[in-house]
């Protein structure tokens, strides 16, 4: 079964700049794991190539802080599998994959929009006027990011290869539905941003603008998804199949939560096939109870300590003018590790 976020991003990710690698439409088919329809949106719109890498950098990166301390923690295997292989699909580290990478694309092409780096979009210019509560100390001014550009790309590029596997698949109306669900994690957090004009800063008016919230922000938000996520299951509504909570005592999950098919598997030992890492050697926390500790982390197994030594900068003091400078300490910590 092939899934875009697994198999496309750390590709893409891993390219230097697609402008350089692709100088016409036709270098599009060279790019691995892009589905037909992907293929022709690259071919219409080369330059958002370099937005799409840059999104799915943005996808591993957020992926590998916001797990950096639970067993499955976003590692590669090896290769072009990012997250992993078969052990993670229909489950909930599946829906985070989908809605970080949906999310890290329609952040990046909607900032190529505002820096003016594709010809296609700009800033959003519906926004305009006075503000929306008739303040005419306040106008809709500056550059607002045009999210429903970035929006509308990541829709189309991203969902297509679920979409071409039919409606029909369970597995495809979770990803669609996690694909929206990171989407709106940025569209539910755009914020207001101003500039004060006046004499001597007295801010008589100002004018605004809408901004996407840091991408950090956004992590933040679907981790928070994550760890509420709802499990489900395919049922048919008339002619149509819909996934609805597998237990009555779950409340109605809504388009801004994510929702997984099949439970995790507990990530402890090493399995290449399933392209699970296992814990074994990873640093844990000895006095942490919480999943970064060393009880939960090693899965029981144990583990190992030693002395590392750490280098440090200490004693600084400012010269006048302009500088710090600083000794170099050495001191012994103690390093745990799993077994």
């Amino acid at each position: 079964i092939s899934l875009w976020a697994l198999l496309t991003v750390r590709y893409l990710a891993k390219q230097p700049s697609l402008q350089g690698t692709l100088q016409d439409s036709s270098a599009c088919e060279g790019l691995k794991g892009l589905a037909e329809e992907q293929v022709r949106i690259c071919q219409r719109q080369v330059e958002a190539m370099d937005s799409v890498k840059h999104g799915a950098e943005l996808a591993i990166e957020e992926c590998q802080h916001q797990f950096h301390n639970r067993r499955w923690n976003c590692s590669t295997l090896q290769g072009l599998q990012v997250f992993g292989k078969v052990a993670i699909q229909g489950t909930r580290e599946s829906a985070f994959i989908h809605a970080i990478s949906s999310a890290g694309v329609a952040f990046a092409v909607t900032r190529a929009c505002s820096r003016g780096e594709l010809e296609q979009c700009g800033c959003d210019r519906k926004i305009h006027g006075v503000s929306p509560e008739g303040n005419r100390r306040w106008l809709w001014s500056g550059c607002s990011d045009n999210l429903s550009y970035g929006i509308a790309f990541s829709q189309a590029f991203v969902d297509n290869p679920e979409r071409s596997r039919g409606v029909s698949s369970s597995r495809a109306l979770m990803n669609l539905h996690n694909n929206e669900a990171g989407r709106k994690a940025i569209l539910s957090h755009m914020k207001v941003e101003c500039k004060c004009h006046g004499v001597s800063g007295s801010c008589e008016v100002r004018t605004c603008w809408k901004a996407m919230p840091p991408f950090r922000k956004v992590g933040n938000v679907l981790k928070e998804k994550f760890e509420r996520a709802t499990e489900v299951h395919p049922k048919r509504v008339g002619s149509r199949k819909l996934l609805v909570p597998k237990s009555s005592r779950f409340k109605p999950y809504t388009a801004h939560d994510l929702v997984y098919l099949v439970a995790s598997p507990d990530f402890c030992d090493r399995d290449p096939h399933s392209g699970v890492f296992g814990t074994s050697g990873r640093q844990c926390n000895r006095t942490s109870h919480a999943m970064d500790g060393c009880e939960l982390l090693c899965c029981g197994r144990g583990f190992r300590t030693a002395q590392a030594e750490r280098v440090e900068r200490c004693s600084c003091k400012f010269h006048w003018c302009c500088s710090v400078k600083c000794k170099q300490c050495h001191h012994l910590v103690e390093v745990h590790t799993c077994r």
